[in-house]
């Protein structure tokens, strides 16, 4: 059923411009990418793709998530607000400070271990990072408005959950 699913995205897409990969986290069991389509010199929507092989080396796990068409913006932040409203705080984490090297190691330490600490996720951003987020049109620039988006969009009962992460770099 998945792969009959994702012959027929291919050939619906036959025709209609094409499948940018913008860029590429390659792992020996996972990956992730980030795409686009284009057509001719017009770009269209945008999204990430992560695969993950079986011990046979079949593909056993596909997650697929386009942006959304409408960005809502500051509307899912006045949804979060409304929805956690009476929500307790959670005690801070108790993590032991690391400093991982690999994507996928920093990736796992910060959704994981250290989920909720800004400072210590902070502390993993270069100066000049580049953070697209779906629901918004212009993609946040650098670690000062990276850091007022995650201070904005912590919420006290709300967790980021880390289902599965690529062993790629």
């Amino acid at each position: 059923a998945v792969l009959q699913h994702l012959q027929n995205k291919v050939a619906s897409r036959q025709g209609k411009g094409e499948l940018r990969m913008d860029r590429i986290s390659d792992g020996s069991r996972a990956c992730g990418f980030a795409w686009t389509y284009t057509c001719g010199d017009q770009e269209g929507l945008r999204g990430t793709t992560f695969v993950e092989l079986n011990e046979d080396n079949e593909i056993s796990y596909v997650r697929e998530i386009p942006e959304p068409l409408f960005k809502p913006g500051n509307l899912t932040l006045k949804l979060l607000e409304a929805v956690t409203k009476d929500a307790a705080p959670k005690p801070p984490p108790v993590y032991t400070q690391k400093t991982p090297t690999k994507a996928s190691d920093i990736a796992k330490y910060l959704f994981k271990e250290v989920n909720g600490d800004l400072e210590e996720s902070m502390r993993f951003f270069d100066e000049t990072i580049m953070y697209r987020d779906f629901n918004f049109e212009e993609m946040l620039k650098g670690t000062s408005e990276v850091r007022g988006f995650i201070q904005d969009f912590s919420f006290p009962g709300i967790t980021f959950k880390l289902d599965r992460c690529d062993d790629g770099v």
